[in-house]
């Protein structure tokens, strides 16, 4: 059932599994090096390290995936194993704008595919530092405005919810159709990473640090000013046209402050917004597999999208907003 309005939810009841409690209480993560000149083989190790779970992903959801070009964009498609709902899902992988791939993300992505029956397409926007911004914008622009053809929802986790919130304000900008849902997981949407929990949760988070956040940043604004709402999503202008939008995070996640603080940001505009805070969890939880929370969390994902979309899908409702 839908939420009217903005909700907040603490979702597990103040209690983390004991799968969660046991990742937490591991040796704390060492600090990751997002130089420029480490970049490539933190890419190929993080990739090299998650392949065994994207292969479960692909294996438990039977899911069909395989590379296609749109607007010349290079995508990873993700096709359910069975009937599917006709309407399409635009997925927005997360990295930091520094390293990332749709392939990358499939152990949310597979999942989701899985039980929304939607075709799931993943654009392979090109990374900084060698395509700083607005690179990922302009290449998730000319997938968006593809798909936005039909019926669609909209999909990012961290740097892809801050791409996902860029794209619904260019969007609007330029008069396209605005999709009818979006779901954004931890989202990055104030790259001046001034908010509290960068510092409160800093060490607390088990997968991303306020340094690496900071470095990613750096990489990806360059000389412009973090403060653009094309960077910055959280200063742009929203307002109650807008789609409905579930945020999740977790009281860990080194973003917490961002998700809350964007949250009342699409509430004061008139957004329906459905905060999911996850007690003892952290940044993207639903990236791993071992969480029972992650499989919940995506579950609670794909009902949202569902009920928004299935009374949308015979036919195509524009909502471009002059502001």
């Amino acid at each position: 059932m839908l939420l009217e309005n903005s909700e907040f939810l603490l979702t597990n009841q103040g209690k983390p599994s004991l799968e969660a409690l046991k990742i937490l209480s591991e040796s704390p993560q060492a600090e990751v090096d997002r130089s420029a000149e480490k970049l490539p083989e933190l890419r190929a190790k993080t990739k090299s390290s998650i392949e065994p779970a994207v292969e479960r992903a692909i294996i438990a959801t039977q899911v069909s995936i395989k590379t296609v070009s749109i607007a010349g964009v290079e995508c990873l498609e993700v096709l359910p194993n069975g009937a599917a709902v006709d309407w399409t899902l635009l997925y927005c992988f997360g990295g930091g704008f520094v390293q990332g791939s749709p392939f990358e993300d499939l152990t949310i992505a597979a999942p989701l595919c899985a039980v929304t029956g939607a075709k799931i397409i993943i654009p392979n926007y090109r990374l900084a530092p060698e395509h700083p911004w607005p690179a990922a914008v302009d290449d998730g622009l000319s997938v968006y405005q593809e798909l936005s053809k039909q019926p669609f929802a909209l999909v990012g986790e961290s740097a892809g919810g801050n791409l996902a919130l860029s794209l619904m304000l260019r969007a609007n900008e330029v008069r396209l159709n605005l999709p009818h849902a979006a779901a954004l997981l931890s989202p990055w949407c104030d790259l001046s990473n001034s908010d509290d929990s960068q510092k409160f949760n800093n060490g607390r988070d088990p997968t991303l640090t306020t340094q690496g956040s900071k470095a990613a940043a750096r990489h990806y604004v360059g000389d412009h000013d973090p403060h653009d709402p094309l960077i910055s999503p959280i200063n742009g202008t929203f307002s109650e046209g807008f789609p409905p939008c579930m945020i999740t995070t977790g009281t860990r996640d080194l973003l917490l402050s961002q998700a809350v603080r964007l949250a009342a940001v699409l509430r004061n505009a008139g957004v329906q917004v459905d905060l999911h805070v996850w007690e003892g969890l952290w940044h993207v939880f639903e990236w791993d597999d071992r969480l029972p929370e992650a499989k919940k969390s995506i579950s609670e994902i794909a009902l949202f999208l569902n009920d928004n979309l299935s009374s949308k899908t015979r036919y195509l409702i524009s909502k471009i907003i002059n502001l």
